[in-house]
């Protein structure tokens, strides 16, 4: 899986928008490709969103968009540990290392 790496961090996409998820609506297994997808991240910073719904139709037909408009970069240092967390669509990101674990 390609990603975009710049100055030791990589690029994931997210949404912010209640109402739809982006990766964590899986999609028949491409969630995490919509995190890390190079053209996605290239859309989402110059703000070419016809580009992008152009894109997910021709690479994505099944995947539903309706996340899109809501879409963030965040960018994380290579290696890091994390997982995106869906309330009713509107996803955020947590880091292992900033989440306080509890032991039975």
């Amino acid at each position: 899986m390609e990603k975009v790496i710049r100055d030791g961090k990589v690029a994931v996409v997210y949404s912010l928008g209640f109402g739809a998820g982006w990766s964590t609506w899986d999609h028949n297994g491409m969630g995490k490709n919509l995190l890390f997808d190079p053209m996605i991240v290239n859309c989402v910073e110059s703000g070419d969103f016809d580009k992008l719904i152009t894109y997910m139709t021709l690479w994505y037909p099944d995947v539903y968009t309706g996340g899109m408009g809501d879409l963030k970069i965040e960018w994380l240092p290579e290696g890091t540990l994390f997982r995106i967390y869906e309330y009713d669509g509107s996803e955020s990101i947590e880091v292992k290392e900033e989440i306080d674990w509890v032991t039975a």
